[in-house]
């Protein structure tokens, strides 16, 4: 117990030497991050589009029909992915610049569980654009499963909506990152720099090292 404590008071006397570097490289770190969130990351936007899908009629659907309906969800949603859906998205909105691979990187789709909903969730750098994109991804998924999978009953429960608020970066999530990861690393060179200082020099630094008391100091002048 008593080794415990003096390890205890030898780390306290260590951090308080360090007290400037600990103290300074925390909030250097959580600064830096912030300048980085804000200037240097792209901030990316989100816009998702709830659809719907019954296979058939929603108002004679039996019970197994709604557990078909449930089954085929993962199937909706790899047609939604689908080339064909997205260069259909392309072609309808003039994107001259933008390929299908490109597209399919911004899209999740997302099949809710135990649900007949597909939520289309689009990514991009420009908030209009991601609600628009979202949109008509549907649209064109709608229209494709009309004419392969012969499903009428699509139904747009909530459609996308022009985000006001980035996703990414998230300010304070990295700002709290980077001030704990700052404080970890100054403690880090606080513990290896007091190891590497051989030096005796002030009277607790004697007492510390010697364990002899000072009878004398000469003052710095």
């Amino acid at each position: 117990m008593q080794d415990q404590e003096l390890d205890l008071r030898e780390l306290l006397y260590v951090l308080r030497r360090r007290l400037l570097l600990i103290v300074a490289l925390p909030v250097v770190a959580a600064v830096m991050a912030g300048l980085v969130s804000q200037f240097l990351i792209t901030p990316i936007y989100e816009a998702s589009t709830t659809l719907w899908v019954i296979k058939d009629d929603a108002a004679q659907i039996s019970y197994n029909d709604l557990l078909l309906s449930r089954n085929l969800t993962k199937t909706y949603a790899e047609v939604a992915q689908s080339r064909t859906v997205l260069a259909d998205v392309i072609q309808r909105l003039g994107l001259a610049g933008m390929t299908v691979e490109d597209l399919q990187e911004k899209l999740t789709v997302t099949a809710v569980r135990d649900t007949e909903l597909l939520s289309f969730t689009v990514e991009d750098s420009d908030p209009a654009l991601a609600a628009l994109l979202a949109d008509a991804i549907a649209t064109a998924f709608i229209g494709q499963i009309h004419v392969f999978m012969k499903v009428e009953n699509v139904v747009v429960v909530d459609p996308a909506q022009v985000p006001a608020e980035p996703v990414r970066p998230r300010m304070a999530l990295n700002l709290t990152a980077a001030f704990a990861l700052g404080v970890m690393l100054a403690v880090g060179m606080a513990l290896l720099l007091e190891h590497l200082d051989t030096s005796m020099n002030t009277p607790e630094d004697v007492r510390r090292h010697v364990g002899l008391p000072v009878l004398a100091a000469i003052p710095r002048r």
